[in-house]
């Protein structure tokens, strides 16, 4: 049977300091919440999801002052991107203290750390007076979540209790970064995009993407293995609609697109994410329209990339790891 979902902060903080599970609403997408200093805590996220124990687990805290508990060192470069970004859809990778568990960072020394921005989010940490685990509230690679039924349709048989924060109004995850006292690595684009960042930091090192051999190994960030954010449903990315009616029957075909466009009229289902071009608008209704696709009568969906800058960049980066290569 299905957890309950519900409104009540204070019970949801109560759950998770008991070592429960409970999903809540950010301004990225929902979060499977659990205590992160708490071994048996964590270890529920990992099955719940069926997520494999080497994909790390982002720590989730309420105040800055929260930081120096976790890490051992706070680059000058950490300090001015907080300064600029948190609250916020931004999260950090550094040095842990052994106070985390390794199950959390997959093994690695390092932990990966953000505020959250949605104030639901924020009141709950707050009350739960702990840091909290918390990745993506979905089964393991697949779509994820922005609204509290999303969760409740894979989850919500698993896990304890969902706290309904409303639709999430960024719509992807964070951007997670790297940072020794010298460099800003950009491990997972995200809700905030490089181009800001790098106004307050300078370059940002970008390396070049990992390839499948790297899947089975500890990844120093969530979101990084090749294949993700997936529908069931087999996506295709295409650079030209035309093409893509001839080499498969539109009747059959599902599309996802920025923009309206002529081309998709003879498309048995089209998801078109913003009106006016806005990469904010898409990246906030980017996983519902793929949720919508996936569930529609179609055989398949086709992708037309984003513009490679902004937000684009993560959303193009979601539409490759979870697309068919």
């Amino acid at each position: 049977m299905p957890c309950e979902t519900g409104t009540e902060i204070a019970r949801a903080a109560k759950l998770l300091r008991e070592g429960k599970l409970v999903a809540f609403a950010t301004e990225t997408v929902y979060g499977l919440g659990a205590h992160a200093l708490d071994d048996r805590a964590a270890a529920g996220i990992f099955a719940a999801k069926e997520r494999p124990a080497f994909d790390p687990l982002i720590v989730h805290i309420a105040e800055r002052a929260q930081l120096n508990e976790l890490v051992s060192e706070v680059p000058d470069l950490a300090v001015k991107l907080a300064d600029a970004f948190w609250p916020g859809p931004l999260t950090m990778v550094l040095p842990k203290r052994e106070i985390v568990p390794d199950l959390v960072t997959s093994g690695l020394p390092s932990v990966a750390v953000r505020i959250p921005a949605h104030p639901i989010a924020r009141e709950l940490l707050r009350t739960a007076g702990i840091p909290v685990a918390a990745p993506s509230a979905n089964l393991f690679g697949q779509v994820s979540p922005t609204t509290a039924a999303h969760v409740s349709e894979q989850l919500g048989d698993r896990i304890d209790y969902i706290l309904d924060g409303g639709p999430c109004t960024v719509g992807l995850e964070s951007t997670v970064v790297a940072i020794t006292r010298e460099w800003v690595t950009l491990l997972r684009p995200g809700g905030t995009p490089v181009e800001v960042i790098e106004e307050v930091v300078g370059k940002v090192m970008i390396p070049e993407p990992a390839g499948p051999e790297s899947d089975e190994t500890a990844q120093h960030s969530p979101g990084m293995l090749t294949k993700h954010y997936a529908p069931r449903k087999p996506l295709f990315i295409v650079d030209d609609l035309s093409q893509a009616s001839k080499k498969w029957n539109p009747a059959e075909t599902g599309v996802l697109l920025l923009e309206e466009s002529p081309l998709t009229e003879d498309f048995a289902s089209v998801e078109s994410l913003s009106p006016a071009g806005d990469l904010t608008e898409a990246a906030m209704n980017f996983f519902a329209a793929l949720r919508r696709l996936d569930k529609a009568d179609i055989a398949r969906i086709v992708a037309t990339p984003f513009p490679d800058q902004g937000l684009g960049r993560a959303l193009n980066d979601r539409l490759r790891r979870a697309s068919v290569r």
